[in-house]
């Protein structure tokens, strides 16, 4: 198969770089000294700098080439730059009707509150296969061969079960899915709850915190991917809980070091100075905080977040109200 992966961050290379052990893989960079660079030193300096770029891995910064006979598109961008990468893409896509088309970022648009999935349905004919690829995948890891899981959903089940099939290699498990809420949902609030992560283990408040949040974060996770349409199945497994859990207790998460680094009284401009990298749970607790506040539902920890990071409460006074809040029962009606 001849795979085109669009944006060459961290996980798109990573992406890239796995399956073209299996396809002939493109690699499209945006920024033509950057794809230069990385067919010259045979690495990406600026996200992946310790791994070397397989030799059959096409990079270029011509769209145009990197969609040429292209059988399957990935979009390896923010949701902030979803939108305008699902608009130069289709073009082709009118051209070459047998192109499907995934994405792989984790948020709410800004201003929108929409998913991933309607943002393309916005832009793309309802004919072109579509579909989410998410799970609990640190792109480091990835790029180094090391075993991971995703899930693959779409709302096209042949397409979500031969798009599978066609990723899925022994480094890499690919199930199918046709809950692309549910997996767009858990993707999208397991950023916010890593943030909270990080701002607990940041104030030393132990394993014990650390565990109950991902556990009533996880319950957050299932209130509004239920009222939003998801399956209570998806949100368990690995789109869910899994990304949840790897996000929140590991070390390369970006959204825990931004939690960790508020912890320490940082500024937010300061810490995604220092980050140089995308950490989209900043940006989505917003679009939750506001979606949650339209639904009426109950998500405390993402308020709380929320609080932080964009109401300027300090931290300890948050985190002292969410630990202060009345007792209820754990799960009844998903209430907190």
């Amino acid at each position: 198969m001849r795979i085109s992966v669009l944006g060459a961050g961290a996980w798109g290379t990573a992406l890239a770089m796995g399956l073209a052990s299996r396809h002939q893989v493109v690699l499209y960079a945006r920024d033509a000294v950057q794809a230069a660079s990385m067919r010259s030193t045979g690495r990406n300096q600026r996200y992946l700098p310790d791994v070397t770029l397989p030799g059959n891995l096409q990079v270029t910064a011509s769209l145009d080439e990197a969609m040429q006979e292209s059988e399957l598109a990935i979009l390896a961008v923010p949701v902030a730059g979803l939108r305008s990468t699902v608009t130069q893409l289709r073009p082709y896509l009118g051209q070459q009707s047998n192109v499907g088309v995934l994405w792989l970022c984790k948020g709410f648009e800004s201003g929108s509150m929409l998913l991933p999935h309607q943002i393309v349905q916005d832009i793309l004919p309802p004919q072109v296969p579509c579909g989410v690829l998410s799970g609990p995948s640190f792109a480091q890891e990835v790029a180094r061969g090391l075993p991971t899981a995703v899930t693959l959903a779409s709302a096209n089940e042949m397409f979500a079960q031969q798009t599978a099939l066609a990723l899925h290699y022994s480094r890499l498990r690919v199930y199918a899915s046709h809950d692309v809420i549910g997996v767009e949902v858990g993707g999208a609030v397991k950023n916010v709850l890593a943030i909270a992560a990080g701002i607990s283990d940041g104030m030393g408040l132990g394993y014990n915190a650390r565990a109950a949040l991902i556990a009533r974060g996880l319950n957050e996770i299932n209130r509004l991917g239920m009222r939003l349409g998801g399956s209570p199945e998806t949100l368990a497994g690995l789109s869910g809980a899994g990304d949840l859990i790897l996000t929140c207790t590991g070390d390369l998460s970006r959204n825990r070091k931004v939690g960790l680094l508020l912890a320490q009284q940082h500024s937010l401009d300061d810490i995604l100075h220092r980050l140089g990298h995308v950490a989209e749970g900043v940006y989505t607790v917003r679009e939750i905080y506001r979606l949650a506040q339209h639904l009426g539902v109950s998500m405390p920890i993402c308020a709380a977040v929320h609080r932080i990071v964009y109401e300027h409460v300090p931290v300890t006074a948050v985190v002292d109200d969410l630990l202060n809040r009345s007792p209820n029962w754990e799960f009844e009606n998903l209430s907190a």
